[in-house]
């Protein structure tokens, strides 16, 4: 019989990971492990909890599980003996990370040390942040048509490719209608709200590059801000762009009073009385 178990996502295979530590001897084990810098043997982890091999196996294997710890049979000195190998249990390089509501502050950070790194002649900081961003989107896009080899893009056939890769990002992406997907989760907050011009401009930046990469013509990011959600939506190319009045107003209550005006595509924030 065919196993139609969908994978799990990477938050789920993070909340189950961290949801394996929920069991005080198996959270000792693992500090344990941690702390021994070296491979550690069943004896020796059941030591360190003070329970019996036989329980301290159950647990091993399930942190193996989890993907916290690898197994491998081995010498826990390094020095190999005559003889069968003990079956040693080490930590894994992977960082796991849970977040609710979800953040990818990584992700900002990435485009940021890029844009820093790759700064041109000509182009101040500002400016290497936004091409950085929409390289980044862009990129992204192009592989993601590679893969799904969509052929052309229709407006709700595009959204409805675009919900995918947001919700895989953390946007938590909702569609208001057939050619309009609100994204209900920033995932760079609170930095944008610390940095409204930078960030959301960026996360405008990206968002269009992902569409030119995915080749979703009839797809456009815009920037609709409002309070507690993310400052873009995505919507068909014909739908008319929102009031900007408007929409800097709640710009400006979403930043903490500011308000901030578009201008030339961007997000310039403009402080009452300056």
């Amino acid at each position: 019989m065919t196993d139609t178990t969908s994978p799990l996502s990477s938050e789920d295979a993070a909340i189950d990971s961290v949801s394996a530590l929920g069991e005080g001897t198996r959270r000792q084990m693992f500090a344990f492990i941690r702390r021994a810098r070296r491979p550690v043997t069943r004896d020796e982890a059941a030591a360190s909890a003070g329970i019996s091999r036989k329980l301290a196996a159950f647990h091993l294997d399930k942190l193996v599980d989890a993907g916290l710890l690898r197994a491998r049979y081995g010498s826990p000195t390094g020095i190999r003996k005559v003889g069968r190998q003990p079956k040693v249990y080490e930590p894994t390089d992977t960082p796991i990370q849970v977040s609710i509501p979800d953040r990818r502050h990584e992700l900002l950070a990435g485009m940021l040390l890029q844009a820093v790194v790759s700064e041109g002649e000509g182009e101040n900081a500002v400016q290497a942040a936004m091409r950085t961003a929409e390289e980044r989107g862009e990129a992204l896009g192009e592989e993601e048509r590679a893969r799904l080899r969509p052929g052309r893009l229709g407006a709700e056939r595009g959204l409805t490719l675009c919900e995918r890769m947001l919700d895989r990002h953390g946007f938590e992406p909702a569609r208001e209608a057939p050619d309009r997907l609100r994204l209900r989760n920033c995932p760079f907050h609170p930095l944008a709200a610390q940095a409204p011009e930078l960030v959301c401009g960026m996360n405008h930046a990206f968002l269009t590059g992902y569409l030119h990469g995915l080749r979703a013509a009839t797809v456009r990011a815009v920037l609709a801000p409002r309070p507690g959600e993310c400052c873009v939506e995505l919507r068909h190319a014909a739908v008319p762009d929102p009031d900007p009045d408007a929409d800097a107003d709640a710009a400006g209550r979403q930043a903490g009073g500011e308000r901030r005006e578009p201008q030339g595509g961007r997000v310039r924030r403009a402080v009452s009385g300056r």
